[in-house]
């Protein structure tokens, strides 16, 4: 399989290190750089109006002329979601399954991306020829089907990401791990195996989905009005699990959410979810239907379904609401930084008479391997270097003390930071630069133009809020000819701190007169005192430092 020997062999993690969300690792042989998954991550609760972030991509823009293709290991949108952002800066084939390409290509279109896309469809038999590699797959098992392994054939041996993964041994044909091919592989020689480390903390194996489908029909079964049933929008076993519990439990199903139904129409039409043709009813018609034949499978905006939630106990949702005796069923995990969020939602969902089914049920179960599984995988390849991914730190480093148990050697096991350079010499993988890497924000149409600066101010009006303060002055002899006027916005109650804002209004004109009778002043030093001292002052009188806006007008 193997053409020539490669002289240089580099590992480069841009995403998916320290962190969750945001998978991309890029592999470099000789000149050639190949880039695997391409993800986004959701915002932190310290990035204030953020919509995604996404890998920061500068390297690749500086080596496109080397980057020779993308690999996608699955749908779901940490390893898919950035794909749109590359593409719009390197035209470059992009190989994934049947259903990856097709979730990619939704993906892409919902981003408002219409270039130029070369999709290359591949499957778990495929054998990618290269110039300088030969590139192919195997099948895992996760929470969407057609989930593929990436192997990199080298000279040096094989480079290995796992992509998601467990090995769920009730596995249905859809989800089936090829147990057999992961051993052949390991047999050939692994030079380095990338690994899942999202559940490294987790002791044993993870819950096997035959009982989260067994828990989720008694759940059915018990609920005596209708069932609202909360996922995400692209976890397809999900999704199939609901299906069958409704159609054993003669219910129809609605689906309420636009990226759940943009889903779960893709993988319907492709053969990857089943469904009886009478089963799913338009949102619409379910008032002609008993409560306790209902079953709403709904999820929210970006397809994370707890603010949908809060919105139908809160009796704000434009199509559905919660009633008292519905059933609320939370087949999700919060994304990280939420769960405070996901606990009130709860409570809110109780208080307006719902029973709510979360956590404690058997009726969501992780699409990621356990500690166990974490460390059958490495046993099935038996990797020369382990380099733990797909995880915050303290993960990588349950990751690195699983791998050591098995036999690997400290030397064996390399955590990088996100951005360094991993290089083969000598026999060792070591630590060899670094590349640029980060948080690229994504804000509306906005790419990258909000950085720390402009958090720094959101995070500044959402804690003390905003005074503007507007003063004109004439053009001839720089008198005031209006105001100073103060404006507060999240700041105080103006009504009850008039004396406040007299005594800022009047320090305002003094120091505007003060600065304006030297004769000649800058526009911006004017500016800087006023916002100096009024700052002082309204800290001296209330212990809060809003972010001070002076507008000074010439009439």
């Amino acid at each position: 399989m193997i053409k020539k020997k490669n002289n240089s062999i580099k590992l480069i993690t841009l995403g998916g290190i320290g962190e969750i969300g945001k998978n991309m690792y890029l592999v470099e042989v000789d000149k050639d750089i190949f880039i695997i998954d391409a993800g986004l991550m959701f915002p932190e609760e310290e990035m204030l109006g953020i919509d995604m972030v996404i890998p920061d991509i500068t390297y690749l823009k500086e080596n496109k002329e080397r980057v020779k293709a993308i690999f996608l290991t699955h749908g779901h949108e940490d390893h898919i979601g950035a794909l749109s952002y590359v593409l719009r800066q390197i035209e470059v084939p992009v190989y994934g399954t049947k259903l990856t390409l097709a979730l990619a290509n939704a993906k892409l279109k919902e981003q408002d991306y219409f270039g130029k896309t070369n999709f290359i469809e591949v499957d778990s038999d495929t054998i990618v020829n290269l110039d300088v590699v030969d590139v192919s797959f195997f099948r895992t098992n996760h929470s969407i089907p057609d989930s593929v392994g990436v192997c990199i054939h080298t000279s040096e041996g094989i480079i290995v990401y796992t992509g998601d993964f467990k090995f769920d041994q009730a596995a249905t044909r859809l989800y089936k791990p090829e147990i057999g091919k992961m051993a052949a592989i390991g047999d050939q020689g692994v030079l380095c195996l990338l690994s899942d480390s999202t559940e490294a903390e987790k002791p044993g194996y993870t819950t096997s989905e035959a009982i989260v489908e067994r828990d989720m029909s008694n759940a059915f079964y018990y609920a005596p009005g209708r069932i609202l049933a909360a996922c995400f929008a692209s976890d397809i076993n999900r999704i199939q699990h609901i299906f069958d519990a409704a159609q054993e439990n003669r219910r129809k199903v609605a689906v309420v959410g636009k990226s759940l139904e943009r889903i779960y129409h893709i993988a319907l039409d492709l053969g990857y979810l089943e469904a009886a043709e009478d089963l799913i009813i338009p949102i619409s018609e379910i008032k002609e239907y008993k409560d306790n034949e209902i079953v709403v499978l709904m999820t929210g905006s970006q397809g994370e379904p707890i603010e949908a939630l809060q919105k139908m106990a809160k009796q704000t949702h434009k199509l559905l609401n919660i009633q008292h005796g519905d059933t609320v069923l939370i087949a999700a995990s919060p994304l990280r930084g939420s769960e405070v969020f996901l606990y009130k939602t709860v409570d809110m969902l109780f208080r307006a008479g719902a029973n709510v089914i979360s956590g404690k049920r058997n009726i969501h179960g992780s699409s990621h391997g356990s500690q166990e599984e974490l460390k059958f995988m490495i046993n099935l390849m038996k990797p020369k270097f382990l380099v733990p991914v797909h995880g915050e730190y303290r993960m990588l480093k349950a990751h690195r003390k699983l791998a050591m148990e098995t036999g690997l050697r400290d030397e064996q096991i390399i955590i990088p930071d996100r951005g360094d350079i991993l290089e083969l010499k000598e026999g060792r993988l070591a630590l060899a630069g670094k590349v640029p890497s980060g948080n690229v924000l994504i804000d509306g149409i906005g790419v990258g133009d909000v950085g720390n600066i402009v958090l720094r101010d959101r995070r500044l009006l959402s804690q003390d809020g905003i005074l503007i303060v507007v003063v004109t002055l004439t053009k001839q002899d720089k008198k005031i000819a209006a105001g100073p006027e103060i404006i507060s916005r999240g700041f105080v109650y103006v009504r009850e701190s008039e004396k406040l804002m007299e005594d800022s209004t009047k320090l305002v004109r003094d120091i505007v007169e003060r600065v304006t009778t030297k004769g000649y002043f800058e526009w911006s030093s004017l500016k800087q005192e006023v916002r100096d001292e009024l700052n002082r002052y309204l800290y001296e009188k209330t212990k809060r430092r809003p972010m001070i806006l002076p507008i000074i007008m010439e009439v």
